[in-house]
């Protein structure tokens, strides 16, 4: 009798950050804990100029991590005085590996930073500091760039809810920015009290997610790993139906 074939363990790419002053790249170690306790194995990928068809032919599923501001002129915004670590070289490298890795159906999930990611990679745009539009009733980010934490509820009936299996739960919030409004084939799937839109995901994509949240901070409940084991899930699944459609994208790179 012949002996089944392990299943090849996902390979995860996670992107990084890339610090000017020292040259290094950099992930904090919440992203590649939490896709090695849901059975991945990450992969750092830096912020520079790729060939977004050989990474993707690389990996099954993609990590887009927190860090800095996009640049305003990605999503014609205006320059707001509390935005910063903008890295051009950064914004490129994410924005065209969005893109691509949208309209392949590439498993993603895209947390903080990387939902502004996938949101101005889907023709989105942001909402430059959040206490300008929303107020201060709900803290996202306190003083001095540090984290927080507050309520959000999951929209029923979402994927999203599916996973976490609550409709509400406690997050790590370390953001002054946030998505406007849903862009083309996202539907929100989590708000704060105060409106923020907190989690999306894409209708026609088999598992596209994002947080704006931090739930690789908070790995030892189970609702914030459940997010890492169903990207790990998804991107372990054989035979993904490879029926052509058009994901809605915006050019490619920072436009």
């Amino acid at each position: 009798m012949k002996t089944p074939t392990p299943i090849k363990p996902p390979l995860i790419g996670i992107t990084t950050y890339n610090y000017q002053p020292t040259g290094n790249f950099y992930s904090p170690a919440g992203y590649t804990q939490a896709v090695q306790r849901s059975g991945g194995i990450p992969i750092l990928l830096p912020p520079v100029p790729w060939n977004p068809a050989v990474i993707l032919n690389s990996v099954d599923g993609l990590v887009f991590t927190g860090g800095g501001d996009l640049d305003p002129n990605c999503y014609k915004g205006s320059l707001h005085p509390t935005i910063y670590g903008v890295d051009p070289e950064r914004d490129t490298a994410e924005l065209t590996l969005a893109k691509l890795a949208l309209s392949e159906r590439k498993p993603v999930l895209g947390i903080c930073r990387g939902l502004e990611v996938l949101m101005v990679a889907s023709g989105g745009d942001l909402v430059s500091h959040i206490p300008d539009e929303f107020g201060e009733d709900v803290a996202h980010r306190l003083e001095l760039l540090k984290p927080t934490e507050h309520r959000v509820q999951i929209v029923a009936d979402t994927q999203l809810a599916s996973i976490i299996g609550k409709h509400e739960i406690n997050v790590v919030s370390w953001h002054h920015q946030a998505v406007r409004t849903a862009p083309l084939g996202w539907n929100i799937a989590a708000q704060a009290p105060d409106g923020v839109i907190e989690a999306l995901e894409h209708e026609l994509h088999p598992f596209a997610i994002a947080l704006q949240w931090h739930p690789e901070l908070s790995l030892n409940e189970p609702a914030h790993l459940s997010v890492f084991q169903a990207l790990i899930k998804a991107a372990t699944a054989e035979g993904v139906n490879p029926d052509a459609f058009n994901l809605h994208t915006a050019g490619w790179g920072c436009r």
